[in-house]
């Protein structure tokens, strides 16, 4: 069969900018198309009948990169907008069989030449440490020739994506497609089935610009909110890429920080720039060395400078060794929620959040009660991985109880149950994605704060609003929040559109009022 793959040496650039394009094929020529995507899809550059090269590849390019050689420059124009550039790559076999294979790139506007309010942060750094090309990633590798469940702490940025992350099929199963589970059946998996037979990563849904925040830049026009772009690598390489805008976006499935991503997102806040997190599942630090080329996180392994360097160590930010807990940037954290409607996971809830304070701004012309649920079937916002906090109820309200670190300031404004695990032993069957199996007990995973026995098992989803600084975080804490915005739903689009609004009209004053 024939091949062909490629990647950009860097996730982002600026106009004016090189793009290097390090290209394989055994064809003896190729195509590039490229093509700014979004709501209007549109080419902006194009070759044909470019001569193919076979490169040699390391056998742990995932590690330590593939180290193509003679790439394709490609001269960004000044004219060109932010945003993200799909590179479609093309090549004809001898057979007349055609192959398609894709890689991308950011935009970013030039600094001092920022033209919108709202600056969408992609979620870079937990696509990379999902993205499995090469044969491995921060959960499981190929070894002789068979896979395991053993990560590489390593993983180079120089190798392409997994087909999947960049481009997907209309088609292609969300996780909130998954049916209700059966009485007395094993839990299904319809991605992973659907991608292992289709020739797609397993992985496909677990990051990715395809996935999330594709349909968000597409629903985002389609309404009318102009947005820029930048990478989770840029807050790091690049900290002041947010200054200046009223709202930061982030979407879908945000796993994956450094130290230093975090600081660039709590300097904006405190100076007054508002952050919509339409994302979950925030647990692990990562590290980025060689100038921002290797992405490293040994989470469950050893890490060399876990002794000279303790607060740095890739762990979960709520282990007691790093000492920065999870929930102070975005307010929530997935220690605690994890797990909704993900195989044997609370596989029968509806997968929508109950409103527990239907009179705060962000509810402004849905109509919801206290007791209502909203992103429910067909949307089942709540499905995969959620965040949450610890908390207790009082006169029929949620309160968090801030031994977790959440700030003083955070509202609960509704919420879901969760698990951390599906069920061991198994009722039916032997397939667990996710076993709970490490649960958060003093020894498997020594957190900074207690919970109690009879609660180890359990989390909940949380949708949130907090002060940050003179700005203000909305956190919907769920990574699917975007398939309610891809289908539509009356609820949460009408939420979104209250934060956008508000936080683009108001940056850095006054606050909003609370419910």
């Amino acid at each position: 069969m024939t091949e062909i793959a490629g990647y950009t040496e860097q996730l982002s650039y600026e106009p004016g900018n090189t793009v290097r394009l390090f290209v394989h094929t055994t064809a003896p020529t190729y195509d590039i198309e490229i093509i700014r995507d979004g709501l209007k899809p549109r080419t902006i550059w194009s070759r044909s009948g470019l001569k193919g090269l076979r490169q040699n590849t390391p056998e742990n390019a995932y590690a330590v990169g593939c180290g193509w050689r003679d790439p394709v420059a490609i001269q960004v124009d000044p004219g060109w907008q932010s945003g993200f550039y799909l590179i479609l790559l093309r090549a004809t076999g001898a057979d007349g069989r055609s192959v398609e294979r894709e890689a991308g790139f950011v935009l970013r506007p030039k600094s001092g030449q920022r033209k919108n309010r709202i600056v969408l942060i992609l979620t870079t750094v937990t696509a990379t440490a999902y993205n499995d090309w090469g044969g491995a990633n921060s959960y499981r590798s190929v070894v002789d020739g068979k896979s395991t469940e053993t990560l590489s702490p390593r993983l180079s940025l120089q190798r392409p994506w997994a087909r999947g992350f960049m481009r997907l099929p209309i088609n292609a199963p969300r996780h909130s497609d998954t049916p209700d589970l059966p009485t007395d059946a094993s839990p299904y998996y319809p991605f992973v089935d659907w991608a292992l037979a289709h020739g797609y990563s397993r992985h496909y849904g677990d990051g990715g610009w395809a996935y999330y925040e594709r349909p968000f830049a597409c629903w985002a026009e389609q309404n009318g909110y102009q947005l820029d772009y930048v990478t989770q690598h840029d807050l790091q390489l690049r900290p002041d890429c947010v200054s200046g805008y009223a709202c930061a976006v982030i979407v879908g499935h945000d796993e994956y920080w450094s130290w230093e991503m975090r600081d660039a997102i709590e300097n904006f806040t405190r100076k007054g720039g508002n952050v919509m997190r339409l994302g979950g599942n925030f647990i692990w630090q990562v590290r980025l060395e060689d100038d921002g080329r290797t992405q490293v996180c040994y989470k469950t392994l050893p890490d060399p400078i876990s002794a000279t360097s303790p607060s740095r160590t890739t762990v979960a930010w709520d282990f007691k060794i790093v000492n920065r807990p999870g929930a102070a940037t975005f307010g929530l954290t997935g220690f605690g929620g994890i797990y909704v409607r993900l195989g044997a996971t609370t596989p029968r809830a509806p997968g929508g959040y109950t409103v527990y304070r239907p009179n705060h701004w962000v509810f402004d012309g849905t109509d919801l009660y206290y007791g209502d649920m909203f992103g429910a079937e067909p949307s089942r916002i709540l499905a995969f991985e959620v965040d949450g906090v610890d908390y207790t109820f009082r006169n029929g309200l949620p309160y968090p109880t801030y031994k977790d670190g959440a700030p003083q300031s955070l509202e609960i404004l509704a919420m879901a149950p969760a698990v951390r695990g599906e069920p061991m032993p198994p009722r039916h069957g032997n397939l667990r994605m996710n076993p709970m199996t490490d649960i958060p007990t003093k020894n498997a995973w020594p957190i900074f704060y207690d919970i109690p026995e009879e609660c180890l098992e359990y989390g909940a989803a949380m949708m949130s609003v907090m002060t940050s600084g003179s700005g203000q975080v909305f956190n919907s804490g769920c990574c699917n929040w975007v398939t309610g915005l891809l289908r539509e739903d009356k609820m949460v689009m009408t939420i979104t559109k209250n934060v956008l609004d508000r936080f683009t009209r108001v940056a850095g004053g006054s606050k909003p009022r609370a419910g």
